[in-house]
C-alpha cells in the first residue's frame, strides 16, 4: 500500500494523546501555524497568507501527517478555515486559513461590505462568554491580537451558518451593521462566509453598535446592554 494513503506511521485517524483524533490535531496544529506561528516555527509564509504544503510536512511537528492527512481535514472541516489550491506559477499545492491571523496578510480575498448591498446584513453576531460580558458591556468587542472582530451572518444552528462563533458560546452580541458602517467602519466578508471588521482606529466595536445582547445557554434570555 502507498505510504502516502496509509499516512506516514501507518496510525489510523485516531491516536493515543489523551484519547484526541488526530485529525482535530492535525487541524489545531494547521491553525497555529498559518494564523500565527509560522516564523517562530521556522516556516514561510507568504504576505498572502500561504504557506506550501511540502514545507508544513517537512517540519518535525507534522512528521506524522501526510498529504492524505491535510487534505481530508481541510475538506471535512464544516468550518472551512482553510484553503488549499496549486500555486499559480509552479502548481505546487499550498495552504492557508481563511481568517483567524494575528499576523498580517495582504490578500484574503476579502469581500467590502457596501451599505444598502444584497449582501449587508441587518445584523450580524459576535458568540463569547459570560465570564467576558462585564468588560464587553462597558468597553465593546475588541479584535485582541488578531487583525479582525470575527462575527457570524446568524447562530451556528441557523441555515447555512458554518462559521464565525464557536457552538458553545454562553452569549450572542448582536451587531447593527449599517450603524456602524455609516459611522466608517469597514466589514468584510471571508470566503468561508465570516464577516470580518477591524473595527475603530482602536480595534474596538463600541457597544453603540450593540443591537441586543442574548444568553444562549443554559436557557436562552436577553441581557441588558447597560
Amino acid at each position: 500500500m502507498d505510504r502516502d494513503r496509509r499516512g506516514r506511521g501507518g496510525r489510523g485517524r485516531r491516536g493515543n494523546r489523551g484519547g484526541e483524533d488526530r485529525d482535530v490535531r492535525l487541524s489545531k496544529s494547521m491553525s497555529y501555524v498559518l494564523r500565527h506561528g509560522a516564523n517562530q516555527m521556522g516556516l514561510h509564509m507568504g504576505t498572502d497568507g500561504f504557506m506550501f504544503v511540502e514545507e508544513l510536512l517537512a517540519h518535525p511537528q507534522f512528521s506524522s501527517y501526510s498529504l492524505t492527512d491535510v487534505e481530508r481535514v481541510v475538506a471535512n472541516n464544516d468550518k472551512k478555515r482553510f484553503k488549499l489550491c496549486p500555486h499559480p506559477e509552479d502548481g505546487r499545492l499550498q495552504i492557508r486559513a481563511s481568517q483567524g491571523h494575528t499576523v498580517q496578510v495582504q490578500d484574503l480575498e476579502l469581500k467590502p461590505v457596501l451599505a444598502g448591498s444584497s449582501d449587508c446584513p441587518a445584523e450580524a453576531v459576535h458568540g463569547t462568554y459570560l465570564r467576558y460580558w462585564s468588560s464587553i458591556q462597558q468597553q465593546g468587542l475588541s479584535r485582541m491580537k488578531r487583525t479582525h472582530i470575527h462575527l457570524a451572518p446568524g447562530l451556528p444552528e441557523e441555515d447555512g451558518v458554518i462559521s464565525g462563533m464557536r457552538r458553545d458560546c454562553e452569549i450572542a452580541v448582536y451587531i447593527d451593521v449599517p450603524k456602524a458602517l455609516a459611522d466608517g467602519i469597514q466589514f468584510f466578508w471571508s470566503e468561508n462566509g465570516v464577516l470580518l471588521t477591524t473595527g475603530n482606529a482602536e480595534g474596538k466595536l463600541p457597544p453603540k453598535y450593540f443591537s441586543q445582547a442574548l444568553r444562549l445557554r443554559p436557557t436562552r434570555s436577553i441581557l441588558p446592554l447597560q
